[in-house]
Order: C-alpha cells, then sequence, then structure tokens
C-alpha cells in the first residue's frame, strides 16, 4: 500500500466539481458534487442520533434498498436538520436536480448537508447548484481539491487522503475526502466523509468492510462529546480497476479493508487535529487491556476529558486527570497498576509508574507537550489489547467559534 497525493477523484472514473450556490455569505464555496462515469455499488454508516438529519434518512434509504448510487450533491452552511417531511422533501428535489442534470436515476443520487441546525435549504440555489457544478465535473486534482473546500464549515483546512493497493494484478485506488471541526463524537460531527474506489467488490462485502473499519477509526474522534445529527460516510466503488470481484473474506478483502482502514483512520486523525479552537491533536492509547472494550471505554474516556484537554492546552502534565477520567469511565482496572507516558516529536517521559508520580523533569514534559501532536499513553498490565482513540486540547477559541456560530 502506498499514499498518493489525491482526493475523491483519485480513484478510476470519479470526477467532482465545488463552487459558491448562495447558501454562505460572500461567495464563499458551498456546494459540491461527486459523480462517478459508471453506477457504483454503495455502502455507509450514519450517525446513531435519534434526531436524524433529512439527508441521513435519504441516503439510509438509497444504500440499504437501492443496488446502485452515482453520484453524491452536497451543501455545506445549513444541516437540513430538524426540518420536517419539508426537509426530506428537498432531499428529494436535490435527487431530482442531479438526476436530470446528470442523466442518472434519482435513485442513485446521494445528499448531504453540514452546518446550521433547524432551518431550510434554499432549495432553489441547489437546484440551481448542481445545474452551475455539473459542466465542472473534472478527474483533475484541482477539482477534488475544490469539492473539499466546498464541504467545509468550521474546517480550517481541506482534509483528502488517497491511497493505492495492488489486487489481482490490478492497481486499485481509494480516494477520499471529509470535513469536521465541532460537534464532533461520531457514534456510527458534524462529520461528513466521501470514500470513492474503483475497486471490483460486492455490495455486501463493501458495506462488512466500511462497518468494520469505522469503530476503530471515526468513532475513536472526540472534539466535544457532541454526536451531531448528520454524522455520515458513504463509500462507493464503481469496479473500474477491473480486478477480480471480491464476494468473500479472502486475501483480497484483507488487502482491500486494510487499505480502507488507512483512509479513514488519517482522515479521522485529519478531523480530531483540526478540532475547533484547536494547536494540537492528542492521541490516547491504551495497552495492556483484558480486552478491546475495556481499551476502547478507557481511551474514550480520557480523549473526552474537558479537564485534560485543558492541560494539554497549557502544556501541563497534569496526570492526575487522565487516571481520573480513566476512573470514571466505568471500565474495570487496578489504578496502582499503571504506567503512563506522555510522547511527541520531542521525545518520550514517564510520568507515573504503578499509579505513583516517577522523579520526572516538569521542564522536558512541557517541551513534549508543546508540539503539534501529544500522545498520552497508559499500560494498564492486563493483558494484550490496545486502543487508540484521537481528539484535540480545548482552547478559548472553542468556545469563541460556537458562541457566534449562527452570526
Amino acid at each position: 500500500m502506498k499514499k498518493i497525493e489525491g482526493g475523491i477523484t483519485a480513484a478510476k472514473g470519479f470526477q467532482a466539481a465545488g463552487g459558491a450556490a448562495g447558501i454562505k455569505k460572500q461567495g464563499v464555496k458551498d456546494m459540491a458534487l461527486v459523480y462517478s462515469e459508471v453506477p457504483c455499488v454503495a455502502a455507509g454508516t450514519f450517525t446513531t442520533n435519534i434526531v436524524k438529519a433529512a439527508p441521513v434518512k435519504w441516503d439510509q434509504e438509497i444504500v440499504y434498498n437501492h443496488p446502485t448510487a452515482q453520484a453524491i450533491v452536497c451543501n455545506s452552511g445549513i444541516a437540513n436538520a430538524c426540518t420536517g417531511e419539508e426537509g426530506y422533501g428537498y432531499c428529494r428535489k436535490t435527487a431530482e436536480a442531479a438526476s436530470a442534470a446528470l442523466s442518472i436515476p434519482e435513485d442513485s443520487v446521494l445528499v448531504a448537508s453540514t452546518g446550521v441546525i433547524g432551518k431550510q435549504i434554499p432549495i432553489d440555489k441547489i437546484a440551481a447548484g448542481v445545474e452551475m457544478l455539473k459542466p465542472q465535473l473534472a478527474a483533475t486534482r484541482e477539482a477534488a481539491a475544490t469539492a473539499a473546500q466546498a464541504i467545509m464549515t468550521t474546517d480550517t483546512e481541506p482534509k483528502e487522503v488517497a491511497v493505492q493497493i495492488e489486487i489481482g494484478g490490478k492497481t486499485v485506488t481509494i480516494g477520499s475526502m471529509c470535513k469536521g471541526s465541532g460537534m464532533i463524537h461520531p457514534n456510527m460531527c458534524t462529520m461528513l466523509s466521501f470514500v470513492a474506489t474503483d475497486a471490483n467488490i460486492s455490495k455486501e462485502m463493501l458495506q462488512k468492510a466500511l462497518s468494520e473499519v469505522v469503530p476503530d477509526t471515526y468513532n475513536m474522534v472526540s472534539v466535544d462529546g457532541d454526536t451531531s445529527t448528520n454524522d455520515t460516510v458513504l463509500l462507493l466503488a464503481n469496479g473500474l480497476a477491473g480486478n477480480p470481484e471480491i464476494t468473500e473474506e479472502n486475501e483480497d478483502y484483507k488487502i482491500f479493508k486494510e487499505a480502507l482502514f488507512e483512509v479513514n483512520k488519517t482522515q479521522a486523525m485529519h478531523i480530531a487535529g483540526d478540532g475547533e479552537g484547536a494547536t494540537a491533536l492528542f492521541e490516547v492509547t491504551i495497552q495492556g487491556a483484558e480486552s478491546k472494550e475495556q481499551a476502547v471505554t478507557l481511551a474514550k474516556s480520557v480523549i473526552t476529558s474537558s479537564l485534560t484537554k485543558a492541560a494539554i492546552f497549557g502544556h501541563d502534565a497534569n496526570w492526575g486527570r487522565i487516571l481520573c477520567a480513566m476512573g470514571y469511565s466505568g471500565a474495570k482496572f487496578d489504578p496502582e497498576n499503571v504506567d503512563l507516558y506522555f510522547e511527541s516529536a520531542a521525545g518520550k517521559l514517564q510520568i507515573i509508574t504503578k499509579g505513583v508520580a516517577v522523579d520526572y523533569s516538569e521542564e522536558e514534559a512541557t517541551k513534549i507537550l508543546s508540539e503539534p501532536k501529544v500522545t498520552a499513553i497508559a499500560d494498564i498490565h492486563m493483558g494484550e489489547a490496545t486502543a487508540t482513540a484521537w481528539g484535540c486540547d480545548l482552547t478559548y477559541d472553542y468556545v469563541k467559534i460556537n458562541a457566534d456560530y449562527r452570526s
């Protein structure tokens, strides 16, 4: 497997476009269109929030009950959540506009929205936006980058990644774009991820692969503990790589799933590192756990601790907050058998051994915690299981951004 330069158009047969449809202020890019030259099998995972946005309901219907999909229309600025039957109707109207523009079936159009909850989307602008974007569709690197910019809300940068693998003597590519910065605590942020591959794989195996990698990637991210109404991961496969179709859990499936995991893990880290107001990506690894479930529970508890996140912002090795967060997680462990380390590009330092502080240098700890990526490693010495979660520090700017988000 190798990472390549690219985004959503990296795989054969995929095109993209992005532009300003007038949903946001001042001509900011706010609409993206993704299109496959041939029909795709589709897979998806969606928010577990009981309050589900209209596009989530629309996409669940398409992914679960229709054999193929061929396009994704995404707007930013308005989430189309808590908008009732009218909002769901606008998903249909969006699909109708894409169907007419692209000459594809209405039920092969996936729809996504991100932004403010409770407002109706301006469907006339959305429909006009589809018409605007259709002639701009291209398989170029520039087109992919523009589309990635158009789905951003409070993100400070577009998030793209692509990889290539060999399956059955053929080069298979997986490309992606995603957005997410605040309201991030997926349980499958506002988190949207679109992944496109030219792999030849059955719909059943595609869904299985996605469902197996999401728990260890996007679901291990938290910026603020809020699970969005719009969380959606969509995966399209058009088969143009020409590899023998993957229809069972064989070696080809394993290779594909490992590559898909790498793509989604990288994007999950991009989201965490670009958390609203963040200055650092905060990674937590639990080692020596009795079970994977135990490790996941402990890692997530630390990554969502506001006090720990604030300490990371202050470059303060306040390890008691980490042990405290582990203690209220609900997972059973012996606090007197925990070793804790901080690690970054500046080095690695043990902070506690057997639950008690060692004689470490505060100056060295501060240096390690001042890097843009900081990792806390806790070994609980109970077994062989491990888990890693990703988040970010908690800064003054997080409050500022969310205090005036609608203005």
